[in-house]
């Protein structure tokens, strides 16, 4: 219920009652065909045109104060807290070394659903897709972030997870379907997530919310080859880099940032820079140090 005008405190006349206005027979006074909802002496003669159109100061502060107003929260979660002149980019090139391109054998009890070995230089294109590179700043802090939409997606296929790894905002739900003409059981006994998801045949899925960051490490119960992560990060702000290594961030707030180089078998490299509104940073990184120390 909405406080009544002396409740606002405001000292003005009472306003004259809206009358009930007779049905518009589509044409003017002079006969013409009229594009308005009222006749022009109706028009003159309504209270809204003697407020507005006779500037009636009062009249207007009413009439304004009546008009529903959005919540800042609503505003906040449709549109980004600064304008895209005064936001910054960072980008950069992610080199993997040979330790994480040497893929560890995999043995199997069935056949090769696939059908097609992996090359070496997929393998290699397949590694340098499984670093996930984080933001944490400050500056994220106090921007409007949206919350997780929709659902993220980790099949079983092939007697694999793919992806191999999934980054994915807290809060987040992670569909896992199954794909394989045979049965699979998911789960994990992470601290981040534990879960079991019990065996289910080719065409369902079950699913799972994540709700604390972490490291998740899936498996099967009855695949013990089968393996994957899902890592859970505060901000939707990360990246993995394509086949070519390379990556990008858009519309960053300006300010100091920490980004996160993660790999599930290297250390977190991670490194200071600053963003500067209407500026591109770049950065690049090589996984696992180790390798980037013997070949300089």
């Amino acid at each position: 219920m909405l406080p009544s005008i002396a409740d606002r405190g405001y000292a003005i006349e009472k306003a004259p009652p809206v009358p009930i206005l007779p049905e518009w027979n589509g044409l003017s006074p002079s006969g013409r065909l009229g594009t308005g909802a009222m006749k022009d002496d109706q028009e003159r003669n309504h209270p809204t045109f003697a407020l507005i159109g006779g500037a009636s100061l009062s009249g207007l502060v009413v009439l304004l104060t009546l008009l529903p107003a959005v919540p800042l929260a609503q505003e906040e979660a449709r549109a980004p807290s600064l304008a895209p002149a005064r936001l910054g980019q960072l980008e950069g090139q992610v080199t993997v070394g040979p330790r994480l391109n040497a893929r560890k054998l995999r043995f199997t009890l069935y056949p090769d659903l696939s059908g097609v070995a992996p090359s070496p230089s997929a393998a290699a294109g397949e590694e340098v897709k499984n670093v996930v590179l984080y933001l944490d700043s400050p500056a994220l802090e106090r921007a409007a972030l949206r919350p997780p939409e929709g659902t993220f997606r980790m099949e079983q296929r092939s007697e694999s997870f793919v992806p191999h790894v999934l980054p994915v905002p807290r809060g987040s739900t992670v569909d896992f379907p199954n794909t394989d003409p045979l049965y699979h059981n998911v789960f994990s006994l992470s601290k981040a997530a534990a879960f079991d998801l019990g065996r289910y045949p080719r065409g369902n899925s079950r699913s799972v919310r994540f709700n604390e960051p972490g490291v998740v490490r899936v498996f099967c119960h009855i695949h013990a080859d089968m393996s994957a992560v899902i890592l859970v990060l505060d901000n939707p702000y990360f990246a993995s880099p394509d086949a070519g290594g390379r990556f990008r961030f858009l519309d960053l707030p300006p300010g100091n940032y920490t980004i996160t180089a993660w790999h599930e078998r290297a250390r977190p490299v991670r490194r200071k820079i600053s963003i500067e509104p209407g500026k591109t940073a770049v950065i690049d990184f090589a996984i696992p140090l180790e390798d980037a120390a013997l070949s300089e």
